[in-house]
């Protein structure tokens, strides 16, 4: 029809394919949401996005928008099946993969092994020249043992190349010489440059980043480019749009080459999706919370902000100092405590739960796939939190046998019955996710009581209330359509870049100049590069960041800094703004000179972000929502008897009280006793706790 406009965005997980649906009718404005799920297809993960589509009966020639966000580069680097690179850096510092850091967690462990690299040794390769870190050279490139580096590469069938020289964040030039010497010389192969994905210092994470980043492009290059023919197949008419890890969406092609940007783009999307459902229902301060099938992921939004940091590590845990990667990434805790979660005993006859997961397959015991461990899905079945005969939006038949086996094991190891068992692993599964929050709220100097929660994700709204009485959290907001939260964050995104460029001096007198002209450098090479691919300047926003340091110190702060041209006569106000947002996040000031490390530069253009509209009260009383009631054991507020809402029967305007629960396809919602719970009209739930 063309008098309606259709907008998707689709989310591949680990365990499942989401999608969110926004059809508007362009004469009467009224909008219809409708959401599908799948399982995710691994190792062809376009299939689970096209077969998505077609269970929510979707011609891809109707579309007008679609949004993308998947884990095939976060899969592709835990799994291992990425490719085999070759490293050239500078003559010297083959071994900087090796050397790494000296951050070692397990520090009283002499028997430590820091990560095996992603490249050994002798795919490893060094060329003549040398630039300072004032980007100024001190020797010039030599490139005349490149055919022989690159001969070696394809006797070793690598299949994607890593350039990483010493110093290219203050001077490229030596790495794009080298990289167009490679094109020109081996055409076919897969190449990335460090100076591509980043501009700032750091040689051991910046070369970390580069081999990760050739590490995964062709497998997400070669998955993208199925994305984009299966969708034009089927009459896509459009180019979709990525999701990053910086909370923006981006063109298919410019992710195609470093996709390593999209490492994080499920959580940065759920992330993003709460922050702007914030600004739409007039909560600044959020502690947003996705609960999914496999990990648990949380993130602090302060006045409308996402955090957005570049100090990102994979596989960093109690024994190894894991990988960097140096790319823009929500500033997110993320822990293995997910509805797939595994529940265990160790030898000391103490319960954990995860960090293993059950996954699809075989999934929970209660999946009758084969699984026989119990897991968090397990527990709050037995405990009746979760419908079994409405298991999985009542597309799975529970195996309640296959349930209380699983417990009982654990119940036997640990000397209890079955049901103290589930409500151990509810309770520690939940004292997991709490320690989650802490780290990105207490420990960042935010008191959460000041904080309302977002919860999202399948597994989401089944904890929240517990986790928030526990913080003290006075709010807990459950969005419509909890269970694809990530994939409607996707579209309120906008066209999004983040340039981190180092660049250090001091923040005194005459600074302002100095510090403004490389604003002014990084906006200009913005401004080019949306302009390559048809962006208009006038859509183009811009938002500035300062990285900042007492002198002498290593690490440093970020500072938003005010709307303007940056002079001397806004020095002072800035330095005062760095020592309250330094002295926030540590409880101290100093006394000392401050110096600017680098920028960073925001630049945004809106690509049609979808406006939602309020729907009225109706006046329908809540009870006309409630299906049944049964008895629900809340863990530590024993077991009640509550009443059953139909999520989807829900309507703006209706209350009610708990102890209850609120069931649709995707999602579960526990509401503890006293709790009262009131529909927007948005259709989301808000939970206010007891006092």
């Amino acid at each position: 029809m063309a008098n309606k406009s259709t907008r998707v965005a689709t989310d591949v997980g680990g365990t499942f394919t989401d999608l969110v649906c926004f059809e508007t009718d362009l004469e009467t404005g009224q909008q219809r949401v409708f959401t599908a799920k799948t399982d995710t297809t691994p190792p062809n993960f376009e299939q689970g996005v096209l077969n998505v589509l077609a269970k929510a009966n979707l011609d891809p020639a109707e579309i007008d928008f679609l949004a993308h966000g998947t884990t095939v580069v976060i899969n592709s680097l835990t799994e291992r099946k990425g490719a085999k690179v070759g490293l050239i850096t500078t003559e010297g510092f083959r071994d900087i993969l090796e050397i790494a850091r000296g951050n070692r967690p397990d520090f009283f462990n002499l028997h430590y092994e820091k990560p095996k690299p992603f490249v050994p040794r002798y795919l490893r390769k060094e060329l003549p020249g040398r630039m300072s870190y004032k980007g100024e050279e001190m020797h010039a490139l030599d490139l005349s043992g490149l055919g022989a580096i690159l001969d070696g590469f394809r006797d070793e069938a690598v299949e994607a190349v890593a350039i990483c020289f010493l110093h290219s964040y203050a001077n490229p030039v030596h790495e794009q010489e080298t990289l167009a010497e490679i094109e020109r010389l081996w055409p076919e192969i897969s190449v990335v440059s460090s100076h591509q994905i980043t501009r700032e210092w750091r040689e051991y994470e910046r070369t970390s980043t580069s081999v990760l980043s050739a590490y995964v492009q062709p497998a997400a290059e070669r998955y993208l480019r199925h994305l984009d023919e299966g969708l034009k197949a089927k009459g896509f008419k459009g180019s979709p749009y990525i999701m990053q890890s910086n909370c923006g969406v981006e063109s298919l092609e410019a992710v195609s080459k470093t996709p390593i940007t999209m490492v994080e783009s499920g959580p940065a999307s759920g992330f993003w999706g709460a922050a702007e459902l914030g600004k739409l229902i007039g909560e600044a301060n959020i502690l947003a919370l996705d609960i999914g099938g496999t990990t648990a992921k949380c993130s602090l939004i302060e006045n409308g902000k996402v955090s957005i940091m570049t100090d990102y590590w994979i596989e960093r845990d109690k024994t190894s100092a894991g990988y960097p990667i140096m790319v823009p990434v929500v500033d997110l805790v993320e822990i293995g405590n997910g509805g797939g979660s595994i529940a265990w005993v160790d030898d000391f006859e103490k319960l954990h739960v995860g960090p293993k997961s059950a996954g699809a397959i075989p999934g929970p015991a209660a999946y009758g796939k084969g699984g026989n461990e119990a897991t968090s899905t397990d527990a709050n079945l037995w405990l009746g939190r979760i419908n079994k005969d409405y298991f999985c939006g009542g597309e799975v038949i529970a195996d309640m046998d296959a349930t209380e086996r699983a417990l009982q094991a654990i119940g036997k190891k640990l000397g209890v019955d079955t049901d103290e068992a589930a409500r151990g692993i509810v309770r520690i599964a939940n004292n997991n996710m709490v320690n989650a929050l802490k780290l990105i709220s207490l420990n960042r100097g935010f008191d959460p009581r000041d904080f309302t929660m977002i919860a999202f994700g399948g597994g989401g709204a089944m904890h929240a209330v517990a986790l928030a009485q526990e913080l003290g959290v006075k709010k807990v907001i459950v969005p419509a359509a909890a269970a694809v939260f990530s994939a409607w964050g996707m579209m309120m995104s906008d066209l999004r870049r983040d340039y981190f460029v180092t660049h250090l001096t001091d923040v005194a007198k005459g600074s302002g100049d100095k510090i403004e002209k490389v604003f002014a450098a990084t906006e200009k090479q913005a401004l080019e590069m949306f302009k390559e691919e048809g962006v208009d300047a006038s859509k183009i926003n811009f938002q500035r960041f300062g990285k900042f340091r007492y002198q002498n110190q290593e690490h440093t702060t970020e500072v938003l800094l005010d709307e303007g041209i940056i002079t001397d006569a806004r020095i002072a106000q800035i330095e005062a703004n760095f020592h309250d947002t330094y002295e926030r996040e540590y409880t101290y000031r100093l006394d000392a000179p401050v110096e600017m490390v680098g920028i960073h530069l925001v630049a945004s253009a809106t690509v049609g972000k979808l406006t939602i509209s309020e729907t009225k009260p109706t006046g329908t009383p809540s009870s006309a929502a409630i299906k049944s009631e049964r008895e629900v054991d809340f863990a530590l507020e024993g077991i009640h008897l509550s009443q059953i809402y139909n999520g989807d029967l829900l309507e703006s305007g209706m209350k009610f009280t708990g102890p209850a629960i609120v069931e649709d396809s995707g999602a579960t919602t526990l509401i503890h006793p006293g709790n009262s719970v009131r529909v927007d009209g948005y259709g989301n739930l808000h939970i206010i706790l007891n006092k």
